[in-house]
Protein backbone atom coordinates (compact mmCIF):
# COMPACT_ATOMS: atom_id res chain seq x y z
CA UNK A 1 0.00 0.00 0.00
CA UNK A 2 1.56 3.16 -0.87
CA UNK A 3 2.79 5.24 1.98
CA UNK A 4 0.32 8.38 1.26
CA UNK A 5 -2.53 6.17 1.98
CA UNK A 6 -1.48 4.68 5.85
CA UNK A 7 -3.12 6.14 8.57
CA UNK A 8 -0.54 8.64 10.27
CA UNK A 9 0.00 8.72 14.67
CA UNK A 10 1.02 12.51 15.96
CA UNK A 11 3.45 12.71 18.91
CA UNK A 12 3.58 15.48 21.24
CA UNK A 13 6.52 17.58 19.75
CA UNK A 14 9.67 15.39 20.71
CA UNK A 15 8.20 12.42 21.61
CA UNK A 16 7.90 10.62 18.40
CA UNK A 17 12.09 10.72 17.87
CA UNK A 18 11.76 9.22 21.94
CA UNK A 19 9.38 6.81 21.30
CA UNK A 20 11.86 5.41 18.56
CA UNK A 21 15.14 5.37 20.29
CA UNK A 22 13.77 3.76 23.09
CA UNK A 23 12.35 0.96 21.29
CA UNK A 24 15.59 0.63 19.55
CA UNK A 25 17.36 0.37 22.93
CA UNK A 26 15.14 -1.99 24.34
CA UNK A 27 14.84 -4.17 21.56
CA UNK A 28 18.82 -4.07 21.56
CA UNK A 29 18.50 -3.86 17.48
CA UNK A 30 20.19 -1.71 14.83
CA UNK A 31 17.97 1.19 12.89
CA UNK A 32 18.55 -0.84 9.70
CA UNK A 33 17.04 -4.13 11.43
CA UNK A 34 13.76 -1.63 13.06
CA UNK A 35 13.51 -0.46 9.88
CA UNK A 36 13.36 -3.92 8.21
CA UNK A 37 10.55 -4.83 11.08
CA UNK A 38 8.08 -2.27 10.75
CA UNK A 39 8.45 -2.24 6.44
CA UNK A 40 10.06 1.08 5.84
CA UNK A 41 13.64 2.22 4.27
CA UNK A 42 15.91 3.51 6.67
CA UNK A 43 15.59 7.08 5.33
CA UNK A 44 12.46 7.09 5.99
CA UNK A 45 12.95 6.00 9.77
CA UNK A 46 15.30 8.81 10.08
CA UNK A 47 13.10 11.42 9.24
CA UNK A 48 10.69 10.03 11.41
CA UNK A 49 13.18 10.10 14.34
CA UNK A 50 13.95 13.56 13.45
CA UNK A 51 10.08 14.50 12.57
CA UNK A 52 10.41 15.20 9.81
CA UNK A 53 7.14 13.15 8.59
CA UNK A 54 4.35 11.86 11.01
CA UNK A 55 5.04 8.06 11.83
CA UNK A 56 2.51 5.45 9.87
CA UNK A 57 0.54 4.35 12.29
CA UNK A 58 0.43 0.43 11.64
CA UNK A 59 4.13 0.44 12.14
CA UNK A 60 3.71 2.66 15.23
CA UNK A 61 1.01 -0.14 17.06
CA UNK A 62 3.66 -2.98 15.68
CA UNK A 63 6.75 -1.54 17.35
CA UNK A 64 5.08 -0.73 20.35
CA UNK A 65 4.24 -4.01 20.62
CA UNK A 66 7.21 -5.98 20.36
CA UNK A 67 9.43 -3.40 22.43
CA UNK A 68 6.53 -3.51 24.58
CA UNK A 69 6.34 0.76 24.88
CA UNK A 70 2.62 1.42 25.73
CA UNK A 71 1.66 4.44 23.13
CA UNK A 72 0.57 6.79 25.95
CA UNK A 73 -3.13 8.63 25.49
CA UNK A 74 -2.20 12.10 24.01
CA UNK A 75 -1.31 10.83 20.93
CA UNK A 76 -3.36 11.76 17.80
CA UNK A 77 -4.32 9.48 14.83
CA UNK A 78 -4.83 11.30 11.24
CA UNK A 79 -6.30 9.66 8.83
CA UNK A 80 -4.91 9.72 5.01
CA UNK A 81 -6.53 13.22 4.04
CA UNK A 82 -5.94 15.44 6.97
CA UNK A 83 -3.71 17.29 5.60
CA UNK A 84 -6.38 19.12 3.60
CA UNK A 85 -10.04 20.55 3.65
CA UNK A 86 -11.70 21.30 7.21
CA UNK A 87 -9.38 19.61 9.45
CA UNK A 88 -6.62 21.99 8.14
CA UNK A 89 -9.16 25.25 8.61
CA UNK A 90 -10.47 24.37 11.53
CA UNK A 91 -6.77 24.42 13.08
CA UNK A 92 -5.20 26.98 11.43
CA UNK A 93 -8.57 29.09 12.84
CA UNK A 94 -7.66 27.29 16.81
CA UNK A 95 -4.08 27.72 16.26
CA UNK A 96 -5.03 32.20 15.61
CA UNK A 97 -7.57 32.08 18.38
CA UNK A 98 -4.95 30.60 20.90
CA UNK A 99 -2.46 32.62 20.04
CA UNK A 100 -4.65 35.85 20.26
CA UNK A 101 -3.79 36.75 16.11
CA UNK A 102 -0.35 36.14 15.97
CA UNK A 103 0.16 32.92 14.28
CA UNK A 104 1.56 34.53 11.28
CA UNK A 105 4.61 36.21 13.21
CA UNK A 106 7.12 33.91 13.80
CA UNK A 107 8.76 36.01 16.74
CA UNK A 108 5.31 35.91 18.86
CA UNK A 109 5.15 32.03 18.13
CA UNK A 110 8.54 31.48 19.78
CA UNK A 111 7.41 33.73 22.42
CA UNK A 112 4.13 31.89 23.36
CA UNK A 113 5.99 28.81 22.76
CA UNK A 114 9.18 29.65 25.16
CA UNK A 115 6.02 30.80 27.79
CA UNK A 116 4.16 27.30 27.29
CA UNK A 117 7.90 25.68 28.09
CA UNK A 118 8.88 27.45 31.01
CA UNK A 119 5.41 27.55 32.66
CA UNK A 120 4.41 23.79 31.90
CA UNK A 121 6.16 22.06 28.84
CA UNK A 122 9.78 21.12 30.97
CA UNK A 123 7.86 19.71 33.90
CA UNK A 124 5.96 17.30 31.53
CA UNK A 125 7.83 13.36 31.32
CA UNK A 126 6.77 11.79 27.93
CA UNK A 127 4.52 8.69 29.67
CA UNK A 128 6.73 5.93 28.21
CA UNK A 129 9.76 7.27 30.20
CA UNK A 130 7.39 7.05 33.47
CA UNK A 131 9.81 4.42 35.56
CA UNK A 132 7.94 1.24 36.10
CA UNK A 133 7.74 0.22 39.60
CA UNK A 134 8.32 -3.54 40.75
CA UNK A 135 8.38 -5.91 43.30
CA UNK A 136 10.74 -5.70 45.50
CA UNK A 137 11.78 -9.16 47.29
CA UNK A 138 13.08 -9.73 50.77
CA UNK A 139 16.67 -11.11 51.01
CA UNK A 140 16.61 -15.02 50.58
CA UNK A 141 18.69 -18.10 49.45
CA UNK A 142 16.28 -17.17 45.85
CA UNK A 143 17.46 -13.76 45.69
CA UNK A 144 21.21 -14.42 46.65
CA UNK A 145 21.54 -16.86 43.68
CA UNK A 146 20.08 -14.56 41.41
CA UNK A 147 22.83 -11.98 42.77
CA UNK A 148 25.37 -14.34 41.56
CA UNK A 149 24.06 -15.25 38.34
CA UNK A 150 23.80 -11.50 37.51
CA UNK A 151 27.39 -11.14 38.89
CA UNK A 152 28.41 -14.67 36.40
CA UNK A 153 26.84 -13.55 33.10
CA UNK A 154 24.73 -10.27 33.75
CA UNK A 155 25.67 -6.39 33.48
CA UNK A 156 23.44 -3.50 34.07
CA UNK A 157 23.61 -0.18 32.49
CA UNK A 158 20.79 2.63 33.53
CA UNK A 159 17.79 1.31 32.35
CA UNK A 160 18.39 -2.51 32.07
CA UNK A 161 19.55 -5.65 33.46
CA UNK A 162 20.93 -8.48 30.96
CA UNK A 163 21.93 -11.68 31.27
CA UNK A 164 23.58 -13.46 28.43
CA UNK A 165 23.78 -17.23 28.02
CA UNK A 166 24.70 -19.81 25.48
CA UNK A 167 21.84 -20.52 22.61
CA UNK A 168 22.66 -24.20 22.72
CA UNK A 169 24.25 -25.33 25.58
CA UNK A 170 22.34 -22.83 28.09
CA UNK A 171 19.11 -23.73 26.63
CA UNK A 172 17.60 -25.15 30.18
CA UNK A 173 19.24 -22.92 31.98
CA UNK A 174 17.67 -19.98 30.35
CA UNK A 175 14.23 -21.42 31.48
CA UNK A 176 15.16 -21.56 34.83
CA UNK A 177 16.83 -17.92 35.12
CA UNK A 178 13.51 -16.42 33.43
CA UNK A 179 11.20 -18.48 35.92
CA UNK A 180 13.28 -17.19 38.84
CA UNK A 181 13.28 -13.34 37.54
CA UNK A 182 9.56 -13.93 37.09
CA UNK A 183 8.91 -15.18 40.68
CA UNK A 184 11.43 -12.90 42.64
CA UNK A 185 10.50 -9.20 40.73
CA UNK A 186 7.23 -10.27 39.23
CA UNK A 187 8.19 -9.14 35.88
CA UNK A 188 8.04 -11.40 32.68
CA UNK A 189 11.84 -10.85 31.14
CA UNK A 190 11.89 -10.55 27.40
CA UNK A 191 13.92 -13.11 25.34
CA UNK A 192 16.39 -11.95 22.59
CA UNK A 193 18.10 -14.79 20.33
CA UNK A 194 21.00 -13.18 18.81
CA UNK A 195 22.29 -16.53 16.39
CA UNK A 196 25.36 -14.83 15.21
CA UNK A 197 26.87 -14.06 18.41
CA UNK A 198 25.46 -17.82 19.62
CA UNK A 199 23.41 -16.30 22.81
CA UNK A 200 20.50 -15.83 24.21
CA UNK A 201 19.76 -12.35 25.73
CA UNK A 202 17.55 -12.05 29.14
CA UNK A 203 16.79 -8.51 29.27
CA UNK A 204 14.69 -6.58 32.03
CA UNK A 205 14.12 -2.96 30.67
CA UNK A 206 13.24 -1.22 34.32
CA UNK A 207 15.48 1.14 35.81
CA UNK A 208 14.08 0.54 39.17
CA UNK A 209 14.85 -3.14 39.03
CA UNK A 210 18.75 -1.93 38.26
CA UNK A 211 18.31 0.93 40.86
CA UNK A 212 17.18 -2.09 43.57
CA UNK A 213 19.65 -4.71 42.94
CA UNK A 214 22.56 -1.75 42.58
CA UNK A 215 21.51 -1.13 46.27
CA UNK A 216 22.09 -4.60 47.20
CA UNK A 217 25.38 -4.30 45.99
CA UNK A 218 25.50 -5.14 42.45
CA UNK A 219 27.84 -2.61 40.20
CA UNK A 220 26.36 -0.57 37.19
CA UNK A 221 28.55 -0.49 33.97
CA UNK A 222 32.00 -2.35 33.72
CA UNK A 223 31.84 -5.44 36.54
CA UNK A 224 35.64 -6.20 36.20
CA UNK A 225 37.02 -2.84 35.98
CA UNK A 226 35.37 -1.85 39.09
CA UNK A 227 36.92 -5.15 40.47
CA UNK A 228 33.64 -6.10 42.09
CA UNK A 229 32.85 -8.55 45.27
CA UNK A 230 30.15 -10.51 46.23
CA UNK A 231 28.33 -8.36 48.80
CA UNK A 232 28.30 -9.08 52.66
CA UNK A 233 24.86 -9.21 53.34
CA UNK A 234 25.26 -12.60 51.30
CA UNK A 235 28.90 -13.26 53.17
CA UNK A 236 27.30 -13.25 56.45
CA UNK A 237 24.39 -15.81 55.97
CA UNK A 238 26.14 -19.38 54.84
CA UNK A 239 23.20 -20.45 53.33
CA UNK A 240 22.96 -17.10 50.99
CA UNK A 241 26.98 -17.41 50.07
CA UNK A 242 26.49 -21.21 49.37
CA UNK A 243 23.74 -20.16 46.69
CA UNK A 244 25.49 -17.34 45.56
CA UNK A 245 28.10 -19.18 44.50
CA UNK A 246 26.13 -21.62 42.86
CA UNK A 247 24.56 -18.57 40.61
CA UNK A 248 28.01 -17.56 40.17
CA UNK A 249 29.33 -21.21 38.94
CA UNK A 250 26.19 -22.33 37.07
CA UNK A 251 27.46 -18.87 34.89
CA UNK A 252 30.71 -18.37 34.70
CA UNK A 253 32.31 -22.04 35.97
CA UNK A 254 32.89 -25.02 33.97
CA UNK A 255 32.83 -29.08 34.46
CA UNK A 256 35.51 -30.47 32.38
CA UNK A 257 37.39 -34.00 32.49
CA UNK A 258 40.76 -34.08 33.12
CA UNK A 259 43.33 -37.30 31.39
CA UNK A 260 46.17 -38.15 31.93
CA UNK A 261 48.40 -41.84 31.10
CA UNK A 262 50.40 -43.77 33.87
CA UNK A 263 52.20 -46.55 32.52
CA UNK A 264 49.93 -47.01 29.33
CA UNK A 265 47.07 -46.91 31.13
CA UNK A 266 44.52 -43.67 30.75
CA UNK A 267 42.63 -42.28 33.72
CA UNK A 268 39.79 -39.96 33.61
CA UNK A 269 38.39 -37.76 36.35
CA UNK A 270 36.36 -34.49 36.46
CA UNK A 271 37.48 -30.95 37.68
CA UNK A 272 35.39 -27.50 38.11
CA UNK A 273 36.76 -24.07 37.02
CA UNK A 274 35.63 -20.66 38.04
CA UNK A 275 36.82 -18.06 35.67
CA UNK A 276 36.62 -14.19 36.71
CA UNK A 277 38.80 -11.16 36.10
CA UNK A 278 38.01 -9.72 39.16
CA UNK A 279 40.86 -10.46 41.67
CA UNK A 280 37.91 -9.33 45.02
CA UNK A 281 35.65 -11.82 43.87
CA UNK A 282 38.25 -14.89 42.58
CA UNK A 283 39.45 -14.62 46.65
CA UNK A 284 35.93 -14.50 48.27
CA UNK A 285 35.18 -17.38 45.78
CA UNK A 286 38.00 -19.79 47.10
CA UNK A 287 37.47 -18.52 50.68
CA UNK A 288 33.68 -19.71 50.73
CA UNK A 289 34.97 -22.90 49.22
CA UNK A 290 37.80 -23.69 51.60
CA UNK A 291 35.37 -22.87 54.55
CA UNK A 292 32.98 -25.52 52.81
CA UNK A 293 35.88 -28.00 53.30
CA UNK A 294 37.54 -28.24 49.83
CA UNK A 295 41.08 -27.35 48.67
CA UNK A 296 40.38 -24.45 45.82
CA UNK A 297 43.61 -23.84 43.91
CA UNK A 298 43.73 -19.95 42.72
CA UNK A 299 45.49 -18.56 39.56
CA UNK A 300 45.08 -15.29 37.88
CA UNK A 301 41.98 -16.04 36.59
CA UNK A 302 40.43 -18.61 37.51
CA UNK A 303 39.32 -20.88 40.67
CA UNK A 304 39.63 -24.40 40.68
CA UNK A 305 38.70 -28.00 42.14
CA UNK A 306 41.06 -30.67 41.03
CA UNK A 307 40.29 -33.61 43.46
CA UNK A 308 37.44 -36.23 42.87
CA UNK A 309 37.10 -35.64 46.52
CA UNK A 310 36.17 -31.77 46.27
CA UNK A 311 33.89 -32.50 42.99
CA UNK A 312 31.68 -34.60 45.44
CA UNK A 313 31.73 -32.23 48.26
CA UNK A 314 30.83 -29.29 45.88
CA UNK A 315 28.20 -30.70 44.33
CA UNK A 316 26.57 -32.54 47.01
CA UNK A 317 27.00 -29.00 49.28
CA UNK A 318 26.24 -26.49 46.56
CA UNK A 319 25.09 -28.18 43.87
CA UNK A 320 24.00 -27.05 40.60
CA UNK A 321 20.77 -25.71 38.57
CA UNK A 322 22.46 -25.62 35.30
CA UNK A 323 22.11 -28.90 33.49
CA UNK A 324 24.99 -28.29 31.62
CA UNK A 325 26.99 -28.80 34.78
CA UNK A 326 24.87 -31.48 35.71
CA UNK A 327 25.23 -33.90 32.52
CA UNK A 328 28.65 -33.13 32.25
CA UNK A 329 29.46 -34.19 35.93
CA UNK A 330 27.52 -37.16 35.68
CA UNK A 331 28.71 -38.31 32.21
Amino acid sequence: MAQSLISRIKFPSGRQRAFLLQAQEKLLWTKRRVADFIGVHTRTLNDWENERLLMNFEAAKKLSKASHITLSDDVEIRDRYWYVHKGAKKGGYASIKKQGGRIGNPENQKHGWREWWEKIGKFRQPPQFHAKMIHKPRKSVQLAEFIGIMMGDGGMHKYQAVITLHHIDDREYIDFVSRRIQKLFRIKPALYHIPRSSVFNIVVSRAAMVTYLHSLGLPIGNKVKQQFDIPDWIKENKKFVIACVRGLVDTDGSVFTHSYKVKGKWYHYKKLSFTSYSEPLRFSVAKILADLGMSPRVTRKDVRLDSISDMEKYFSIIGSHNPKHLKRYAN
